[in-house]
């Protein structure tokens, strides 16, 4: 049973308030413009081993990463270990009071590490190996 007149017909809403929906984007917006500046992203994985101290990385920092699986990155380009020695020489000559940072992967050969740190000593960069901090 239908109790009401046909002139008392309710009509459906024709306007639709998106104040509620744009506030909540913004703050979505803010959330994620925040948070993503408080990470670091190198691109490559490498899993370094931890340390009590630390130093800052600079943009006059070379980083050479030397991945487990033994390949070599040097300022996030990809090299041979052929051609360790020449990009090294290379990122030297861009920055030529740039100091060496080792981001050698825990599980990576010790003979990859020590072949990086023997090119640096022999270009006379400083070497500094990167660790992340440990919790105490």
């Amino acid at each position: 049973m239908d109790f009401r007149k046909d002139n008392d017909r309710m009509e459906p809403l024709s306007m639709f308030s998106q104040s509620s929906l744009t506030d909540i984007v913004l703050l979505l917006l803010i959330f994620f413009l925040l948070t993503s500046s408080f990470v670091t992203n190198f691109g490559i994985k490498v899993n370094i081993p931890k340390a009590e101290t630390g130093a800052e990385t600079e943009t006059q920092f070379i980083t050479v990463a030397v991945t487990k699986d033994g390949q070599f990155y040097v300022d996030g380009n990809q090299t041979s270990s052929g051609m360790l020695a020449s990009a090294l020489r290379e990122a030297k000559n861009k920055k030529p009071q740039g100091t060496l940072v080792l981001r050698a992967d825990k599980d990576a050969i010790i003979d990859d590490a020590v072949r990086v740190m023997n090119i640096a000593k022999a270009l006379e960069l400083n070497i500094i190996m990167a660790t992340e901090r440990a919790s105490r």
